[in-house]
């Protein structure tokens, strides 16, 4: 086959970068006639990450401008979308821009849910969010994950980051749950001083500790599907779970070259990208995920040497598939056929509604 790279010129080949990214940058909650206006003068994919670093800018600026702390933290949220989305694309200044998202989310969670708090410790940092005080299904809740009625920790993936789901996380709050959105080792905001492991189970461990509650339910996002899969097997504490896009198996050999380069950058070398790559097998541990466990996978997320969830819905105990025949990768062209489903899931299960 010819390289399609190789057949288009600069501008056609950012042209497509941007229509590739749209599903999942609007899914992010960048709203998507400013992605447009913000996009159609892109005449370089390496133009990206400080495009949307200055946009990200300019709604700092407004939310300094803002006539109400609820305009002010809705900029502010807006802003951390653009400094996480500025990342999406390969980026010298990635890391500035992860920080800058993670202190825009801060702070807009500081006016809009001052009983949001943030929790860090070995491997991960994140913010817990609760429901608003009151009576949902079988409990109330307060400032603490333990006082809601269940707790869900949203776990990334290769290039997302606890600022990419916040739509999750809204409809996980709305049923009475608390979220615990979280960066892990090689993630978000700890992606330049750290390398992505494939123990994370061992990082919910710690999470699940700090947060300080008897049991958790988790969301797996892309490669975080991995890594939820293999804490819902290996850690007793998980009592539900979900995988969003996850692989089954990875082959490295396989793999598109942007996403060997992309693996590449989050292990720290060629070798400890084939060795992570080598890990994400699931087929040994599917069988000991016993926690109720929800796959959802799009029918048009076909990458080259990726095995998608199918193989672990099949193989898990309580697994269930749901395939999104026009879904993409992450479904963010068909939230309506998977995101009420997966919260109910987990509010259920949690819950024993």
């Amino acid at each position: 086959m010819t390289d399609r790279k190789s057949t288009m010129s600069a501008s056609d080949d950012t042209a497509g970068f941007v229509a590739e990214q749209w599903t999942r940058v609007t899914g992010v909650g960048v709203d998507p006639h400013e992605y447009r206006r913000v996009t159609d003068g892109l005449t370089s994919v390496a133009d990206w990450g400080p495009v949307f670093l200055r946009t990200g800018r300019e709604h700092l600026e407004r939310a300094e401008d803002a006539g109400s702390p609820l305009s002010a933290g809705t900029h502010l949220l807006a802003a951390a979308r653009w400094f996480h989305s500025a990342t999406l694309a390969p980026y010298a200044e990635a890391a500035r821009a992860a920080a800058a998202a993670d202190d825009a989310l801060g702070r807009a969670l500081a006016l809009l849910e001052p009983g949001a708090r943030r929790v860090s410790g070995e491997g991960f940092t994140g913010w817990l969010r609760v429901p608003p005080a009151g009576p949902v299904g079988r409990g109330g809740h307060g400032g603490r994950g333990g006082d809601a009625v269940g707790t869900v920790i949203v776990v990334p993936g290769l290039d997302s980051a606890k600022e990419e789901f916040l739509d999750l996380a809204s409809a996980l709050l709305a049923r009475g749950l608390a979220v615990f959105a979280m960066d892990g080792p090689g993630q978000g905001v700890l992606a330049a001083s750290s390398v992505l492991v494939p123990e994370y189970e061992e990082v919910v461990a710690r999470v699940v500790d700090a947060l300080g509650v008897p049991r958790v339910g988790l969301v797996g996002l892309s490669l975080g599907g991995y890594f939820a899969a293999r804490a819902a097997a290996l850690e007793p504490r998980v009592a539900a779970a979900a995988i969003v896009s996850g692989p089954f198996r990875l082959d490295w050999d396989e793999l598109p070259a942007p996403l060997q380069d992309m693996v590449v950058r989050r292990t720290g070398g060629v070798d400890a990208a084939r060795e992570f790559a080598r890990h994400v097998d699931l087929a040994g541990l599917a069988p000991r995920i016993t926690a109720p466990l929800l796959v959802v996978d799009g029918g048009q997320d076909v990458i080259p040497g990726v095995t998608n969830g199918e193989p672990l819905a099949r193989s898990a105990p309580q697994g269930t598939h749901l395939s999104v025949p026009h879904g993409d990768h992450l479904l963010g062209n068909a939230r309506p056929d998977w995101l009420p489903r997966l919260a109910d899931h987990l509010a259920h299960t949690l819950t024993g509604a």
